[in-house]
């Protein structure tokens, strides 16, 4: 397994990852605001890749406000821009996005506003030690996804993210300190944007969680059934609901929305009282709606399977069930899979998962022979298998597997979740 490791033993190499050190700037009074193009702050290309890289930016930046309020009372009481330039670069406050903390708690601290989504420019500092666990995912509050986030960390502070893109980030950009995204449904099938997305970030996989979905009708307070135009929620969700729908006697028209939670808060906000929402019980709570019908998920056994991203790899181990993911490709076409297959089989290596994507990179291989010319479709291959890569036989596997393959890469060794779950119910008793 020499490629799989920069280490002359036979450890895979995502065992040998570097711990960068902390580094922790000074308290100060203003609050920062980060984004695109902000090179008189030290951010030279966008965003930062590294943590490093963040941090000692931040320091730097926090380091100069404090100096520059320090300096900032003039003769007349003090009323000089607090920020006159930063490494060197003369720029006003607005120009920095630099915001007094003072100034935002002036505003309506008292109402109970639910958490805004997180956005690609939304960039704060890593906690301090011994803080509350950040667990970064998609949707807002009363998603499936944070209730998957609440089953992984129970504890943790739960950031709400408006893409799955600005989720991968998060954890990268230490944000947050872990995600829970989901990457399948036993009813929809695989979610192939956060496939996507595995690959192109460099995060671990380093649990997993099943968590039931229990679909619910929701409306405004005192609409009933009879009154409703239409009906909005996430596309999966509406295909996962459209027989009991039907038995509702709901002929209404069906609109998909980014996400379930989503869904709720739009009716809410907005007082829509000819529509309904599917979404979760807890989404009916948070934004104030009536459950109409519960339960309405066409099939009991709909699980959604999430998985829990870092920035480092947990050790595997022996002493429980452990699974490990796999990405592959080979330049010369889709043959080496059995190949690749056999290499599991022969160590008796249960496979619970193969999912193929598109090779994005060579997405088109050209044969040329004595026929003519022919065209294929390269694809990367993604394998769930039940063993841990501190096991011998998994470890010989892949070694093989190096043999038939261009690229090979470990997205993570971590426990198998092995927590027992109940069918939801099929029921659908209708509210007043």
């Amino acid at each position: 397994m020499q490629a799989l490791s920069s280490h002359p033993s036979n450890s895979p190499s995502y065992l040998f990852q570097t711990r960068l050190p902390a580094h922790r700037a000074a308290p100060t009074r203003c609050t920062v605001k980060c984004g695109y193009g902000f090179e008189s702050a030290g951010f030279h290309s966008g965003f930062v890749s590294s943590k490093a890289d963040w941090q000692s930016s931040c320091a730097i930046l926090a380091s100069k406000v404090v100096s520059q309020e320090q300096s900032s009372t003039d003769s007349n009481g003090g009323t000089a821009d607090p920020v006159a330039a930063i490494n060197g670069h003369k720029a006003a406050a607005t120009d920095l996005n630099l915001v007094h903390i003072g100034n935002v708690e002036g505003s309506d601290s008292n109402k109970q506003l639910q958490p805004k989504p997180l956005t690609i420019s939304d960039l704060s500092p890593a906690p301090m030690h011994g803080s509350q666990l950040r667990v970064a995912y998609q949707g807002v509050p009363g998603a499936y996804s944070e209730a998957a986030a609440g089953k992984a960390y129970p504890k943790c502070e739960a950031i709400p993210c408006d893409q799955f893109e600005v989720a991968f980030q998060a954890v990268q950009l230490w944000i947050a300190d872990r995600a829970v995204l989901p990457v399948e449904n036993s009813l929809g099938g695989s979610i192939h944007r956060n496939y996507d997305l595995l690959l192109r970030h460099q995060l671990h996989i380093v649990g997993e969680v099943q968590l039931p979905v229990h679909h619910c009708l929701l409306a405004l307070p005192g609409v009933r059934k009879e009154y409703l135009n239409r009906v909005i929620s996430h596309p999966q969700a509406l295909a996962q609901c459209e027989h009991s729908l039907t038995k509702l006697g709901l002929n209404v028209a069906r609109e998909a929305v980014d996400d379930t939670a989503g869904a709720a808060e739009f009716i809410a906000t907005n007082n829509q009282r000819d529509t309904a929402a599917i979404a979760s019980a807890r989404a009916a709570e948070l934004y104030g709606l009536q459950v109409l019908a519960d339960g309405i998920q066409d099939d009991p056994s709909n699980v959604t399977r999430f998985v829990m991203l870092a920035r480092e790899p947990i050790i595997p181990r022996t002493d429980r069930p452990f699974k490990t993911s796999i990405v592959f490709a080979h330049d010369k076409g889709t043959s080496v899979l059995f190949k690749v297959l056999s290499a599991f089989a022969f160590r008796n290596i249960s496979l619970t998962k193969i999912e193929s994507r598109p090779y994005r990179s060579r997405p088109i291989r050209v044969v040329d022979d004595a026929v003519g010319t022919a065209k294929h479709f390269e694809y990367m291959f993604y394998v769930d298998f039940e063993a841990s890569m501190a096991e011998v036989r998994a470890q010989n596997a892949l070694a093989e597997v190096q043999e038939f393959t261009s690229f090979l890469r470990v997205l993570g060794s971590y426990p198998m979740d092995m927590t027992p779950w109940s069918p939801s119910s099929s029921s659908c008793p209708m509210g007043d």
